[in-house]
Protein backbone atom coordinates (compact mmCIF):
# COMPACT_ATOMS: atom_id res chain seq x y z
CA UNK A 1 0.00 0.00 0.00
CA UNK A 2 1.28 3.64 -0.42
CA UNK A 3 -0.45 6.56 -0.20
CA UNK A 4 -4.71 6.95 0.40
CA UNK A 5 -6.21 9.70 -0.32
CA UNK A 6 -10.15 10.98 0.34
CA UNK A 7 -11.71 11.89 -3.35
CA UNK A 8 -15.13 13.03 -2.29
CA UNK A 9 -17.72 12.56 0.99
CA UNK A 10 -21.05 11.44 -0.19
CA UNK A 11 -24.10 11.18 2.62
CA UNK A 12 -23.68 7.42 2.20
CA UNK A 13 -20.25 7.00 0.89
CA UNK A 14 -16.73 8.26 1.24
CA UNK A 15 -14.36 7.91 -2.72
CA UNK A 16 -10.80 7.41 -1.74
CA UNK A 17 -7.94 7.40 -4.29
CA UNK A 18 -5.58 3.97 -3.41
CA UNK A 19 -1.96 3.80 -4.33
CA UNK A 20 -1.20 0.36 -4.59
CA UNK A 21 2.39 -0.88 -6.07
CA UNK A 22 1.99 -4.18 -7.64
CA UNK A 23 4.66 -6.87 -8.81
CA UNK A 24 3.37 -6.72 -12.71
CA UNK A 25 0.19 -6.55 -14.58
CA UNK A 26 -1.23 -10.59 -13.20
CA UNK A 27 -0.57 -9.24 -9.38
CA UNK A 28 -2.84 -6.19 -10.26
CA UNK A 29 -5.20 -7.97 -11.57
CA UNK A 30 -5.62 -9.75 -8.69
CA UNK A 31 -5.53 -7.40 -5.99
CA UNK A 32 -8.12 -5.25 -8.39
CA UNK A 33 -10.48 -8.53 -8.52
CA UNK A 34 -9.90 -9.09 -4.86
CA UNK A 35 -11.04 -5.79 -3.89
CA UNK A 36 -14.15 -5.93 -5.93
CA UNK A 37 -15.29 -8.95 -3.41
CA UNK A 38 -15.42 -6.90 -1.06
CA UNK A 39 -18.85 -6.58 0.87
CA UNK A 40 -19.75 -2.95 0.37
CA UNK A 41 -16.95 -1.64 -2.20
CA UNK A 42 -17.17 -0.37 -5.48
CA UNK A 43 -14.24 -0.08 -7.93
CA UNK A 44 -14.63 2.73 -9.79
CA UNK A 45 -11.78 3.22 -11.77
CA UNK A 46 -8.08 1.49 -12.06
CA UNK A 47 -4.98 3.21 -13.62
CA UNK A 48 -1.17 2.23 -13.91
CA UNK A 49 0.92 4.69 -13.89
CA UNK A 50 2.82 3.60 -16.98
CA UNK A 51 -0.32 4.45 -18.58
CA UNK A 52 -0.53 7.48 -16.75
CA UNK A 53 2.70 8.49 -17.74
CA UNK A 54 1.56 7.69 -21.67
CA UNK A 55 -1.19 9.46 -21.53
CA UNK A 56 -1.23 12.36 -24.46
CA UNK A 57 2.36 10.93 -25.60
CA UNK A 58 5.89 11.66 -23.86
CA UNK A 59 6.88 14.39 -26.02
CA UNK A 60 6.06 17.78 -27.65
CA UNK A 61 7.54 20.61 -29.37
CA UNK A 62 8.53 24.25 -27.59
CA UNK A 63 9.03 27.21 -29.31
CA UNK A 64 12.95 28.43 -29.27
CA UNK A 65 11.23 32.29 -29.57
CA UNK A 66 8.61 33.68 -27.60
CA UNK A 67 6.24 35.27 -29.98
CA UNK A 68 5.35 38.24 -27.93
CA UNK A 69 5.47 41.47 -30.19
CA UNK A 70 4.21 41.78 -34.03
CA UNK A 71 8.13 42.44 -34.90
CA UNK A 72 9.33 39.47 -33.65
CA UNK A 73 6.29 37.30 -35.56
CA UNK A 74 7.09 39.50 -38.63
CA UNK A 75 10.68 38.29 -38.66
CA UNK A 76 9.71 34.46 -37.24
CA UNK A 77 7.10 34.28 -40.47
CA UNK A 78 6.29 36.56 -42.76
CA UNK A 79 7.14 38.82 -44.49
CA UNK A 80 11.16 38.53 -42.67
CA UNK A 81 10.94 34.81 -43.14
CA UNK A 82 11.06 35.02 -47.01
CA UNK A 83 14.20 36.30 -46.72
CA UNK A 84 15.72 33.46 -45.42
CA UNK A 85 14.23 31.21 -47.56
CA UNK A 86 15.63 32.80 -50.61
CA UNK A 87 18.97 32.52 -49.06
CA UNK A 88 18.65 29.04 -48.88
CA UNK A 89 16.84 28.53 -52.02
CA UNK A 90 20.27 30.35 -53.13
CA UNK A 91 22.81 28.46 -51.50
CA UNK A 92 21.25 25.27 -49.90
CA UNK A 93 23.74 24.42 -47.67
CA UNK A 94 22.46 27.45 -45.97
CA UNK A 95 19.84 25.13 -44.57
CA UNK A 96 21.92 23.92 -41.69
CA UNK A 97 22.37 26.74 -40.43
CA UNK A 98 18.99 28.61 -40.82
CA UNK A 99 16.59 25.65 -39.87
CA UNK A 100 16.26 23.11 -37.51
CA UNK A 101 17.71 20.34 -39.60
CA UNK A 102 21.35 21.11 -37.98
CA UNK A 103 19.81 19.40 -35.08
CA UNK A 104 17.49 16.91 -35.63
CA UNK A 105 16.90 13.27 -36.19
CA UNK A 106 14.04 10.92 -37.39
CA UNK A 107 13.43 8.20 -35.74
CA UNK A 108 12.38 6.00 -38.04
CA UNK A 109 10.73 2.23 -37.68
CA UNK A 110 8.23 -0.08 -39.64
CA UNK A 111 7.01 -1.80 -36.49
CA UNK A 112 8.42 -4.99 -37.42
CA UNK A 113 10.80 -5.92 -34.13
CA UNK A 114 9.71 -3.88 -31.40
CA UNK A 115 11.76 -4.70 -28.34
CA UNK A 116 10.83 -8.19 -27.48
CA UNK A 117 7.53 -7.99 -28.69
CA UNK A 118 8.01 -8.57 -32.49
CA UNK A 119 5.95 -7.41 -35.42
CA UNK A 120 3.08 -5.26 -34.01
CA UNK A 121 3.01 -2.47 -36.33
CA UNK A 122 3.60 1.46 -36.63
CA UNK A 123 0.75 2.55 -33.85
CA UNK A 124 2.30 0.03 -31.65
CA UNK A 125 5.85 0.84 -32.14
CA UNK A 126 5.18 4.65 -31.65
CA UNK A 127 5.72 5.09 -27.64
CA UNK A 128 8.95 3.58 -27.91
CA UNK A 129 10.49 5.83 -30.33
CA UNK A 130 8.58 8.21 -28.34
CA UNK A 131 10.80 6.97 -26.04
CA UNK A 132 13.52 7.34 -27.97
CA UNK A 133 12.95 10.50 -28.90
CA UNK A 134 13.26 11.42 -25.15
CA UNK A 135 16.57 9.81 -24.60
CA UNK A 136 18.13 11.91 -27.36
CA UNK A 137 16.76 15.21 -25.98
CA UNK A 138 17.91 14.47 -22.37
CA UNK A 139 21.74 12.87 -23.12
CA UNK A 140 22.60 14.84 -26.38
CA UNK A 141 19.88 17.90 -26.64
CA UNK A 142 19.12 16.44 -30.23
CA UNK A 143 15.02 17.36 -31.27
CA UNK A 144 14.56 14.01 -32.44
CA UNK A 145 10.86 12.95 -34.70
CA UNK A 146 9.53 9.75 -34.02
CA UNK A 147 8.31 8.43 -38.14
CA UNK A 148 6.35 5.05 -37.69
CA UNK A 149 5.87 4.01 -41.49
CA UNK A 150 2.52 1.88 -42.61
CA UNK A 151 5.09 -0.71 -44.56
CA UNK A 152 7.26 -2.94 -44.22
CA UNK A 153 8.33 -3.21 -47.89
CA UNK A 154 12.39 -1.92 -48.33
CA UNK A 155 11.74 0.08 -51.44
CA UNK A 156 8.94 2.04 -49.97
CA UNK A 157 10.91 2.34 -46.68
CA UNK A 158 13.70 3.78 -48.52
CA UNK A 159 11.92 6.02 -50.40
CA UNK A 160 9.99 7.61 -47.93
CA UNK A 161 12.72 8.36 -45.86
CA UNK A 162 14.89 10.04 -48.51
CA UNK A 163 11.38 12.02 -49.25
CA UNK A 164 11.42 13.75 -45.49
CA UNK A 165 14.78 13.45 -44.71
CA UNK A 166 15.17 17.08 -45.98
CA UNK A 167 14.02 18.35 -42.94
CA UNK A 168 16.75 16.33 -40.90
CA UNK A 169 20.67 16.16 -40.13
CA UNK A 170 20.54 12.49 -39.29
CA UNK A 171 18.38 9.32 -39.25
CA UNK A 172 18.23 6.66 -36.82
CA UNK A 173 16.33 3.69 -37.72
CA UNK A 174 14.76 1.41 -35.20
CA UNK A 175 13.24 -2.15 -34.23
CA UNK A 176 13.28 -2.96 -38.41
CA UNK A 177 13.46 -6.51 -38.77
CA UNK A 178 16.75 -8.29 -40.14
CA UNK A 179 17.17 -9.30 -42.58
CA UNK A 180 15.18 -5.94 -44.29
CA UNK A 181 17.31 -3.68 -41.63
CA UNK A 182 20.59 -4.40 -43.51
CA UNK A 183 19.28 -3.31 -46.82
CA UNK A 184 17.53 -0.64 -45.68
CA UNK A 185 20.53 0.81 -43.76
CA UNK A 186 23.15 0.20 -46.65
CA UNK A 187 20.15 2.00 -49.26
CA UNK A 188 19.92 4.95 -47.29
CA UNK A 189 23.68 5.12 -46.38
CA UNK A 190 24.63 5.57 -49.97
CA UNK A 191 21.52 7.75 -51.35
CA UNK A 192 21.52 10.36 -48.58
CA UNK A 193 24.24 13.20 -47.42
CA UNK A 194 23.25 12.74 -43.83
CA UNK A 195 24.25 9.90 -41.09
CA UNK A 196 22.12 7.30 -41.07
CA UNK A 197 22.72 4.28 -38.55
CA UNK A 198 20.60 1.03 -37.28
CA UNK A 199 21.00 1.78 -33.49
CA UNK A 200 19.83 -2.07 -32.93
CA UNK A 201 22.59 -3.40 -35.06
CA UNK A 202 25.29 -0.61 -34.23
CA UNK A 203 24.61 1.15 -30.63
CA UNK A 204 24.39 -2.36 -29.62
CA UNK A 205 27.95 -3.42 -31.02
CA UNK A 206 29.31 0.21 -29.52
CA UNK A 207 28.20 -0.39 -26.02
CA UNK A 208 29.07 -4.42 -26.01
CA UNK A 209 32.45 -3.55 -27.38
CA UNK A 210 33.12 -1.00 -24.46
CA UNK A 211 32.13 -3.23 -22.06
CA UNK A 212 34.32 -6.56 -23.14
CA UNK A 213 37.23 -3.84 -23.08
CA UNK A 214 36.99 -3.20 -19.36
CA UNK A 215 36.36 -6.99 -18.66
CA UNK A 216 39.39 -7.82 -20.60
CA UNK A 217 40.95 -5.55 -18.11
CA UNK A 218 39.62 -6.86 -15.37
CA UNK A 219 40.48 -10.65 -16.21
CA UNK A 220 44.17 -9.63 -18.05
CA UNK A 221 43.37 -10.80 -21.41
CA UNK A 222 43.58 -9.39 -24.68
CA UNK A 223 40.95 -8.97 -27.56
CA UNK A 224 42.96 -10.12 -30.43
CA UNK A 225 44.13 -13.26 -28.10
CA UNK A 226 40.55 -14.55 -27.22
CA UNK A 227 37.80 -17.02 -28.26
CA UNK A 228 34.61 -15.34 -28.77
CA UNK A 229 31.20 -17.29 -29.14
CA UNK A 230 28.37 -14.82 -30.27
CA UNK A 231 24.90 -16.50 -30.46
CA UNK A 232 22.36 -14.57 -32.56
CA UNK A 233 23.32 -14.07 -36.43
CA UNK A 234 20.51 -11.01 -36.70
CA UNK A 235 20.95 -7.59 -36.94
CA UNK A 236 22.68 -7.07 -33.71
CA UNK A 237 24.64 -10.23 -33.75
CA UNK A 238 26.01 -9.56 -37.20
CA UNK A 239 26.74 -5.77 -36.11
CA UNK A 240 28.95 -6.97 -32.92
CA UNK A 241 30.77 -9.26 -34.76
CA UNK A 242 31.71 -6.70 -37.14
CA UNK A 243 33.03 -4.39 -34.87
CA UNK A 244 34.55 -6.82 -32.16
CA UNK A 245 36.52 -7.32 -35.91
CA UNK A 246 37.30 -4.15 -36.63
CA UNK A 247 38.53 -3.99 -33.37
CA UNK A 248 41.18 -6.72 -33.45
CA UNK A 249 39.07 -9.80 -32.17
CA UNK A 250 40.28 -12.55 -34.47
CA UNK A 251 38.64 -15.89 -33.19
CA UNK A 252 35.25 -15.67 -33.00
CA UNK A 253 32.31 -18.53 -33.49
CA UNK A 254 28.96 -17.27 -33.88
CA UNK A 255 25.47 -19.48 -33.79
CA UNK A 256 22.19 -19.50 -33.48
CA UNK A 257 19.54 -21.64 -31.33
CA UNK A 258 20.23 -24.67 -33.46
CA UNK A 259 24.23 -24.49 -33.34
CA UNK A 260 27.04 -23.26 -35.33
CA UNK A 261 26.23 -21.01 -38.43
CA UNK A 262 26.95 -23.01 -41.39
CA UNK A 263 26.59 -22.01 -44.87
CA UNK A 264 22.55 -22.07 -45.94
CA UNK A 265 21.59 -21.24 -42.36
CA UNK A 266 21.80 -17.34 -42.78
CA UNK A 267 18.78 -14.89 -42.03
CA UNK A 268 21.01 -12.24 -43.52
CA UNK A 269 21.63 -10.88 -47.08
CA UNK A 270 24.37 -12.36 -48.94
CA UNK A 271 27.02 -9.08 -48.02
CA UNK A 272 26.56 -10.32 -44.58
CA UNK A 273 26.37 -13.95 -45.31
CA UNK A 274 29.90 -13.48 -47.30
CA UNK A 275 31.35 -11.88 -44.43
CA UNK A 276 30.62 -13.76 -41.94
CA UNK A 277 31.51 -16.95 -43.47
CA UNK A 278 35.20 -15.13 -44.41
CA UNK A 279 36.02 -13.46 -41.08
CA UNK A 280 34.31 -15.98 -38.39
CA UNK A 281 35.03 -19.66 -37.04
CA UNK A 282 38.62 -19.80 -38.24
CA UNK A 283 38.77 -23.62 -36.96
CA UNK A 284 35.86 -24.52 -39.07
CA UNK A 285 33.86 -25.95 -35.72
CA UNK A 286 31.08 -27.92 -36.54
CA UNK A 287 28.20 -28.74 -34.24
CA UNK A 288 25.55 -26.89 -31.61
CA UNK A 289 26.86 -24.34 -28.81
CA UNK A 290 28.59 -27.34 -26.44
CA UNK A 291 30.93 -27.70 -29.27
CA UNK A 292 31.55 -24.05 -29.82
CA UNK A 293 31.71 -23.08 -26.51
CA UNK A 294 34.40 -25.11 -24.87
CA UNK A 295 37.57 -22.87 -24.17
CA UNK A 296 35.53 -19.82 -25.11
CA UNK A 297 37.22 -16.40 -23.35
CA UNK A 298 33.44 -14.56 -23.64
CA UNK A 299 29.88 -15.44 -24.29
CA UNK A 300 27.70 -13.16 -25.78
CA UNK A 301 23.91 -13.18 -26.51
CA UNK A 302 21.38 -11.71 -28.49
CA UNK A 303 19.13 -14.52 -28.86
CA UNK A 304 16.66 -15.36 -26.51
CA UNK A 305 16.30 -16.63 -22.75
CA UNK A 306 17.60 -20.45 -21.79
CA UNK A 307 20.35 -20.71 -24.58
CA UNK A 308 23.20 -20.70 -21.98
CA UNK A 309 23.29 -22.40 -18.69
CA UNK A 310 25.68 -23.66 -15.85
CA UNK A 311 27.29 -26.40 -17.85
CA UNK A 312 28.00 -24.99 -20.69
CA UNK A 313 29.58 -21.95 -18.45
CA UNK A 314 31.48 -24.82 -17.14
CA UNK A 315 32.76 -25.51 -20.06
CA UNK A 316 34.48 -21.35 -20.97
CA UNK A 317 38.35 -21.09 -20.19
CA UNK A 318 39.39 -19.50 -16.91
CA UNK A 319 37.39 -17.16 -15.62
CA UNK A 320 34.83 -16.48 -18.48
CA UNK A 321 32.81 -13.48 -19.16
CA UNK A 322 29.48 -13.23 -20.21
CA UNK A 323 27.11 -11.22 -21.66
CA UNK A 324 23.54 -11.94 -21.73
CA UNK A 325 21.76 -9.73 -23.94
CA UNK A 326 18.10 -10.85 -24.26
CA UNK A 327 15.51 -8.80 -23.53
CA UNK A 328 13.36 -9.00 -21.18
CA UNK A 329 14.90 -12.31 -20.03
CA UNK A 330 18.59 -12.99 -20.75
CA UNK A 331 19.98 -16.00 -22.47
CA UNK A 332 20.42 -17.30 -18.71
CA UNK A 333 19.33 -15.59 -15.41
CA UNK A 334 21.80 -13.74 -13.21
CA UNK A 335 20.69 -15.77 -10.37
CA UNK A 336 22.03 -18.96 -12.17
CA UNK A 337 25.12 -17.86 -13.92
CA UNK A 338 26.47 -16.40 -9.95
CA UNK A 339 29.38 -18.02 -9.47
CA UNK A 340 29.74 -20.13 -12.44
CA UNK A 341 31.22 -16.59 -14.20
CA UNK A 342 33.77 -14.01 -13.74
CA UNK A 343 32.18 -11.63 -15.34
CA UNK A 344 28.36 -10.96 -16.18
CA UNK A 345 26.63 -7.47 -18.07
CA UNK A 346 22.72 -8.19 -19.05
CA UNK A 347 20.47 -5.80 -20.81
CA UNK A 348 18.39 -4.89 -18.05
CA UNK A 349 18.60 -2.14 -15.70
CA UNK A 350 17.52 -4.19 -12.87
CA UNK A 351 20.90 -5.66 -12.26
CA UNK A 352 24.61 -4.87 -12.84
CA UNK A 353 26.45 -4.02 -16.06
CA UNK A 354 23.49 -2.75 -18.19
CA UNK A 355 24.31 -3.02 -21.99
CA UNK A 356 22.22 -0.31 -22.59
CA UNK A 357 22.22 1.28 -26.62
CA UNK A 358 21.55 4.59 -24.57
CA UNK A 359 25.33 4.86 -23.62
CA UNK A 360 25.73 5.03 -27.38
CA UNK A 361 23.23 6.87 -29.77
CA UNK A 362 22.92 9.98 -27.99
CA UNK A 363 26.80 10.60 -28.33
CA UNK A 364 27.62 9.38 -31.78
CA UNK A 365 24.86 11.51 -33.68
CA UNK A 366 25.81 14.33 -31.56
CA UNK A 367 29.29 14.05 -32.85
CA UNK A 368 28.15 13.42 -36.03
CA UNK A 369 25.85 16.66 -36.26
CA UNK A 370 28.58 18.71 -34.54
CA UNK A 371 31.02 17.62 -37.17
CA UNK A 372 28.17 17.83 -40.01
CA UNK A 373 29.68 14.22 -40.94
CA UNK A 374 27.84 12.93 -44.10
CA UNK A 375 27.73 9.12 -41.66
CA UNK A 376 28.45 7.53 -39.25
CA UNK A 377 31.71 5.72 -40.39
CA UNK A 378 33.85 2.34 -38.45
CA UNK A 379 35.72 4.58 -37.23
CA UNK A 380 33.37 6.94 -35.48
CA UNK A 381 31.44 3.59 -33.86
CA UNK A 382 35.49 2.54 -33.03
CA UNK A 383 36.07 6.30 -31.28
CA UNK A 384 32.77 5.88 -29.72
CA UNK A 385 33.48 2.80 -27.57
CA UNK A 386 36.68 3.59 -26.88
CA UNK A 387 34.98 7.38 -25.32
CA UNK A 388 32.16 5.04 -22.98
CA UNK A 389 34.69 2.23 -21.76
CA UNK A 390 37.13 5.66 -20.76
CA UNK A 391 33.89 6.88 -18.85
CA UNK A 392 34.90 4.40 -15.82
CA UNK A 393 38.42 5.25 -14.60
CA UNK A 394 40.63 2.18 -13.43
CA UNK A 395 39.98 3.26 -9.47
CA UNK A 396 36.19 2.84 -10.35
CA UNK A 397 36.65 -0.37 -12.42
CA UNK A 398 35.22 -3.63 -10.93
CA UNK A 399 33.49 -6.90 -12.03
CA UNK A 400 29.85 -5.42 -11.33
CA UNK A 401 30.67 -2.03 -12.75
CA UNK A 402 32.20 -2.15 -16.53
CA UNK A 403 30.45 0.12 -18.46
CA UNK A 404 28.96 3.41 -16.97
CA UNK A 405 25.45 4.41 -15.71
CA UNK A 406 23.36 5.90 -18.30
CA UNK A 407 22.40 8.32 -15.92
CA UNK A 408 26.29 9.82 -16.21
CA UNK A 409 25.81 12.97 -18.50
CA UNK A 410 29.31 13.43 -18.92
CA UNK A 411 28.81 10.05 -21.50
CA UNK A 412 27.13 11.62 -24.02
CA UNK A 413 29.58 14.52 -23.97
CA UNK A 414 32.72 12.65 -23.81
CA UNK A 415 31.31 10.18 -26.85
CA UNK A 416 30.25 13.18 -28.85
CA UNK A 417 33.51 14.52 -29.27
CA UNK A 418 35.28 11.67 -29.80
CA UNK A 419 32.65 10.78 -32.38
CA UNK A 420 33.49 13.93 -33.99
CA UNK A 421 37.21 14.18 -33.82
CA UNK A 422 37.14 10.31 -35.93
CA UNK A 423 34.87 12.02 -38.08
CA UNK A 424 37.46 15.16 -38.90
CA UNK A 425 40.04 12.67 -38.91
CA UNK A 426 37.95 10.29 -41.12
CA UNK A 427 37.81 12.79 -43.82
CA UNK A 428 33.75 13.21 -43.51
CA UNK A 429 33.01 16.22 -41.47
CA UNK A 430 31.53 19.63 -43.52
CA UNK A 431 31.96 21.77 -40.52
CA UNK A 432 35.39 23.60 -39.53
CA UNK A 433 36.86 22.53 -36.97
CA UNK A 434 37.29 24.73 -34.20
Amino acid sequence: MGAVDIVRVEPKTMVRDLTIHARDEEHEGKIVQVIRSLPGVAVTNVSDRVFLLHLGGKIQIHNKVSLNTRDILSMAYTPGVARVCKAIAEDRRKVNQLTIKMNSVAVVSDGSAVLGLGNIGPEAALPVMEGKAMLFKEFADIDAYPLCLRTQDVEEIVTTVKHVATGFGGINLEDISAPRCFEVERRLREELDIPVMHDDQHGTAVVVLAGLRNALKLVKKQLNRIKIVIVGSGAAGTATARILYSAGARNMVVCHRKGILEPGQFQVPGEMQKWLLQKTNPQHLRGDLSRAIEKADVFIGVSGPGVLTRRLIQKMAKNPIVFALANPEPEISPQEALGCCRILATGRSDFPNQINNALAFPGIFRGALDARSSQINEAMKLAAAKAIADGISAAELNEEYIVPSVFNRRVARQVARAVAAAAYRSGIARRRSS
